[in-house]
């Protein structure tokens, strides 16, 4: 036993290493139709070598010869598979045949390797489709084709039943351990080497589950109850039946003996020739009144004793079961009343039940084979009829869901998937609606906003006052946007200049443009100062301010009596200045922190003198950020090549062409961010 043990350990062992090794090296290759032929005769010669160095038992070979066809279907290719069975199998039967290498099995053998290599490129075609088998798949398929090995056995050996059951008896429990068990240990090492592992005593969360895994379970589980049950129910029938037969047999011994007993008594006859079978390997004997055996299978003394202790504990015409001849055996005895004599038969329970014991190792071995045909065929079944649809129905439904609202769900294998297709694509169709109604309706809304926002921001840049010069621009990322501008008067000599950034853009940043616009403005027409004033436009725009927006802002306010300039920057892009005829360059005056962010913060201004002929450049940083379709940024470089380079025009052509070369810049790219600016020329008091 542990020469088998250990002879089959080291062979399956090299199936296991053979088979990691040639994936490894192939599994980056293409399968092409050279090295698939060669995979299959790799392993053809395999199953031939495991057929000549397997274990010996006569008229067998006990051997995992079909891990060759296993493994080359299964992990490599079908074609593979069906070259190495065919291969193993043609070779297993000539050795047979013209070398009585295990010739009793031959047939059979050579059946189930050839099979083997089909039923391997079966599973990787229609169950597996191309890829690995879990490591329970692989121990359960590997063990069924030795199932079906043991079965073809008996089905090519109906008129030796006694020796097909002995082979089997002999070969089953080793070769499909070890079938299951190498098939198992290339799928385990194949998906660690993947990383596929997983610990299947981890649970798995059951949103994590297919439910082809889920309904295979269940299948897996209920057939087999079924059948064990089914199984079960027979054995005891055919156990009773098997017992009730041998009483049958018992009592009709007595009657037959009896008989022959009388007629041989009559005639003078030697009692002691009387022959009788009691079925197949039972005895009967004859005791006189003195306990001698005067007829059947003459024993020595110790057996004959046993025989008369048991009568003597048990009544006549009473079945019990005791140990005869070393071996538990049905007895039954009765007494002749016209002498005396006491006539006991005995039947081996082995013999009793090896009918049914043959029965019961084929039956259990068709209903592995049935339970495997169904479970494939179901899974089949449901893979293509329900995973497979919900999958493409699934697919579709990610595209949807991703915004594809053009993708049409197309399964109509079944009235379900039909219907559920169609009410697919009709609620799509109804969302396009929707969603065509909601868009409209949000483009007027924001047309609206747009239009608020813009008449709120000041258009008219001609004053009677003719000491300056302003234009200004605001340009929108989105239909509305977080920058504003405004300019106005809060003396007769003293006008306002603000241009601001909100953090964020669309409609809320819109709505905080408007607050802060409004509170700026409110705040300096009632003539205070600027540090003042940041101070309560700050803590106004902290208060409830729960998104945490804020704004940057620059204003200046400018005496057009004597150029003087008073000024803020609340953390807004450096202004550009150019004086009398130079260029513009940037004016890194003090920054503070945006307003809406701490409370109670404290705003320093800073003065700024004007000279008639200087000119103010102010932006967001829209202008610097715009960024083209190779992701460059406009940048400041950009910036002041374009204001100087158009510095002798008007504040509205200096913005315009600025604006022009930006769009230039950025192509088909949209704008990141709203592009505002605002130029100012001081001319100084005629």
């Amino acid at each position: 036993m542990i020469n088998m043990i250990l002879k089959m350990s080291a062979v399956t062992l090299i199936y296991v290493v053979l088979t990691v090794v040639l994936w490894k090296k192939t599994r980056d290759k293409q399968m092409t139709n050279l090295l698939k032929v060669a995979v299959g005769i790799v392993y053809g010669v395999m199953a031939i070598l495991s057929t000549h160095f397997g274990i010996d038992y006569g008229d067998m070979m006990l051997n995992v010869r079909d891990l060759g066809p296993m493994s080359a279907g299964l992990f490599f290719d079908p074609v593979s598979g069906i070259i190495a069975g065919l291969i193993g199998g043609i070779e297993r039967y000539i050795a047979g045949t013209y070398f009585n290498v295990g010739a009793f099995t031959r047939i059979a053998c050579s059946i189930s390797t050839c099979f083997a290599g089909f039923f391997a490129a079966f599973l990787q075609m229609f169950i597996f489709k191309g890829k690995r088998p879990s490591v329970a798949y692989a121990f359960f398929m590997g063990a069924v084709i030795e199932v079906f090995h043991m079965y073809i056995i008996f089905a090519t050996h109906r008129n030796d039943m006694q020796m097909a059951s002995f082979v089997v008896e002999i070969c089953s429990v080793p070769m499909i351990l070890f079938s299951g068990f190498g098939l198992a240990l290339i799928a385990l090492n194949i998906r660690v080497i993947c990383g596929e592992w997983y610990n299947p005593l981890k649970p798995i969360p059951r949103e994590e589950v297919p439910v082809s895994n889920r309904f295979q379970v269940w299948l897996f589980g209920v057939t087999a109850v079924v059948l064990a049950l089914n199984f079960g129910f027979s054995f005891m029938m055919q156990t009773q039946s098997a017992m009730e037969g041998a009483k049958t047999d018992l009592q009709v011994a007595i009657i037959d003996i009896k008989d022959v007993y009388t007629r041989v008594a009559v005639r003078g006859g030697d009692k002691t020739k009387i022959r009788y079978h009691v079925g197949l390997m039972g005895t009967f004997h004859m005791f006189d009144e003195e306990g001698n055996c005067v007829a059947g299978s003459i024993d020595d003394g110790q057996s004959n004793n046993i025989m008369l202790d048991l009568m003597d504990q048990h009544e006549p015409k009473e079945f019990f079961t005791a140990e005869v001849y070393g071996a538990e055996s049905l007895c039954l005895y009765h007494t002749m009343e016209d002498s005396g004599i006491r006539l006991f038969v005995e039947m081996p329970l082995w013999d009793i039940y090896e009918d049914r014991n043959n029965q019961a190792i084929e039956t259990m071995l068709a209903d592995i084979l049935l339970f495997t045909v169904v479970y494939v065929l179901i899974s089949m079944l449901v893979q293509s009829i329900v995973v497979d649809n919900l999958i493409l129905v699934n697919k579709s439904l990610g595209k949807i869901t991703d915004g594809d609202l053009d993708e049409q769900v197309s399964v109509y294998d079944s009235l379900e998937f039909a219907s559920l297709s169609n009410d697919i694509n009709k609620m799509v169709f109804t969302l396009k609606g929707y969603i065509a109604a909601a868009e409209r309706r949000l483009e007027q809304e924001l047309l609206l906003a747009h239009n608020i926002q813009d008449a709120s921001l000041p258009k008219e840049f001609t004053f009677a006052h003719d000491g300056f010069e302003v234009y200004a621009t605001m340009h929108p990322a989105k239909q509305v946007g977080g920058d504003f501008y405004d300019f106005f008067f809060v003396d007769v000599n003293k006008i306002a200049l603000v241009i601001a950034d909100v953090s964020d853009k669309g409609i809320p940043a819109a709505l905080f443009m408007m607050r802060s616009k409004s509170s700026i403005r409110s705040l300096a027409e009632t003539g205070s100062g600027l540090t003042e004033l940041f101070y309560k436009v700050n803590n106004e725009l902290c208060e409830g301010n729960d998104i945490n927006m804020f704004v940057t802002v620059w204003m200046g306010i400018m005496d057009l009596a004597n150029g003087t300039m008073k000024c803020v920057n609340a953390g807004h892009e450096y202004p550009a200045i150019m004086r009398g005829d130079g260029d513009f360059e940037l004016f890194k005056d003090k920054h503070f922190p945006p307003v809406g962010v701490i409370e109670d913060m404290k705003y320093t201004e800073y003065e700024l003198q004007l000279k008639p002929g200087d000119c103010l450049y102010l932006y967001t940083d829209g202008v610097t950020d715009a960024i083209n379709a190779d992701e460059e940024q406009y940048g400041l470089d950009r910036m002041f090549r374009a204001v100087n380079d158009n510095k002798g025009v008007s504040m509205e052509e200096l913005l315009t062409n600025v604006k022009v070369d930006i769009d230039v810049f950025a192509g088909d790219t949209p704008p990141f961010d709203d592009i505002t600016m605002m130029g100012f020329r001081y001319k100084g008091m005629k």
